[in-house]
């Protein structure tokens, strides 16, 4: 998708780039971002291109290919590694909670397993980081059941 909005008022521009994170999007260029081509995507930035449309700025939706292999594995190396940490966020958090109080560690749990979901709505290239936050969650869910 291509857009741009005008500079003011500013929260358009937050609005959409919270969105387009959410997305799981690969900045290529400044107002020019991509995904994985499937039916969900597609929706997601033709809905994004009318909101900003409505905002005042103009927006595209395009279906590209990149010329080359290399171009395709820096891309999905990208979007790879901004999910990455996203995981390693998930797995500190749920290694962090080995000395919390049970009542503590029960909402965590809860929390972490649903942002495990988020997490993974936007993840087109597992890193290997996503064991390791699974794991981490899982372990953290025994300690939980077994007290």
């Amino acid at each position: 998708m291509a857009y741009r909005l005008p500079r003011e008022p500013s929260a358009p521009r937050v609005t959409t780039w919270r969105k387009l994170r959410r997305l799981g999007v690969a900045q290529l260029l400044d107002g020019l971002v991509a995904l994985p081509a499937d039916a969900r995507t597609r929706e997601e930035f033709e809905w994004l291109a009318d909101e900003v449309s409505e905002a005042g700025g103009e927006a595209w939706v395009w279906l590209g290919r990149l010329s080359s292999g290399a171009q395709e594995r820096s891309v999905a190396e990208r979007m790879a590694t901004a999910i990455a940490a996203d995981y390693q966020a998930v797995t500190a958090e749920a290694t962090a909670m080995e000395t919390e109080p049970e009542a503590v560690r029960r909402r965590v749990l809860a929390r972490l397993r649903r942002e495990l979901q988020r997490i993974a709505r936007r993840d087109f290239f597992p890193p290997a980081e996503r064991d390791a936050a699974r794991a981490a969650v899982e372990q953290l869910a025994a300690t939980v059941v077994a007290q």
